[in-house]
């Protein structure tokens, strides 16, 4: 599975979040709603973790430096589990925070048109949002289901939009039946109880997303089907006669990095081991393109045989 930093789908959030923030902000300006309080600040939370991802993005192109031979790909790495953090203390927190404190002091919902206009308008943009996600993930899913996208993914931009995006849906449905029981009651203690759901919500999710780029950032292997084909191409059956062994890791979302000891002939002179390697070499990046970073080292299969 190929990588992909999903840029137009981290753009798509980012604009749907800014506009969606503002209006919750009215519109808790207007009503009072503590969901829309939270649901402002939630989005305000999405904005900054999109740009995050963005940053993240440009920092990891920098070229390698003496210091960082490998390069930096794994800045996306480091700016995704920040998004995790992002998402749990300001999205999680507060809205845990402020869900408690309506219902420790409950009022009613003043000028109820004004949450139900922008939580509806809110759904609609969020869903364009999520759509682009969507479509965007398609594109490199392949056969897999979305749990296993999430699991798997070595880009992590895609699944953070895709399960804030998710989240964001979720929270709106979950603000609206608020906000609707607490007009219907005329009891605002709804609307902190559909607050709370939605910091549970952001919480689970955060958590989620820390447990996927932790992994990440301790060094995933590359998947099984690119291990596979490295080992293929790694023996021809003539000077590189078979596979000690191997190790892979990614040192970013679209770098992996290649360690193997390789079986030769025993006769072969030291300008035949070189060009076999070297052709190796050739094999693993065509099969592989992504395997950019490639150590080969040449030793003599011994078998032992039982008396």
């Amino acid at each position: 599975m190929s990588a992909s930093g999903g840029t137009k789908a981290i753009v798509a959030a980012l604009g749907a979040n800014l506009a969606i923030a503002v209006a919750k902000f009215v519109a808790f300006a207007f009503s009072g709603s503590s969901s829309m309080l939270a649901e402002g600040v939630h989005s305000i939370a999405d904005s900054g973790n999109q740009g995050l991802l963005l940053l993240g993005g440009k920092k990891a192109k920098r070229e390698a430096t003496p210091e960082h031979p490998f390069g930096y790909g794994r800045e996306r790495y480091i700016y995704g589990f920040l998004v995790s953090i992002v998402l749990f203390t300001i999205g999680g927190v507060f809205a845990l925070y402020e869900g408690y404190e309506k219902i420790k002091h409950p009022h009613e919902v003043e000028h109820w048109y004004w949450p139900v206009g922008v939580l509806v308008f809110a759904i609609i943009a969020e869903g364009f949002s999520f759509r682009t996600a969507i479509k965007e993930s398609n594109e490199i899913r392949g056969k897999l289901t979305w749990s296993q996208f999430v699991r798997r993914a070595k880009a992590p931009e895609l699944p953070v939009v895709l399960l804030e995006d998710l989240g964001a849906l979720v929270g709106l449905v979950l603000a609206l039946v608020g906000v609707g029981l607490s007009l219907i009651t005329h009891d605002g203690v709804w609307d902190g109880i559909g607050t709370i759901c939605i910091g549970v919500l952001l919480v689970l999710i955060a958590l989620v997303l820390a447990a996927e780029t932790k992994s990440l950032l301790l060094g995933e292997a590359a998947d099984a089907d690119q291990v596979a084909k490295i080992r293929e191409a790694l023996v021809d059956g003539k000077t590189v006669t078979g596979l000690i062994h191997m190790r892979t890791l990614h040192l970013g979302p679209e770098e992996l990095l290649v360690a193997a000891k390789v079986a030769v002939q025993h006769d072969d002179t030291a300008v035949e081991v070189a060009r076999a390697i070297d052709a190796a070499e050739a094999r693993v990046r065509e099969a592989v393109p992504i395997a950019r970073v490639i150590y080969l080292e040449p030793d003599i299969l011994r078998t032992t045989t039982s008396a």
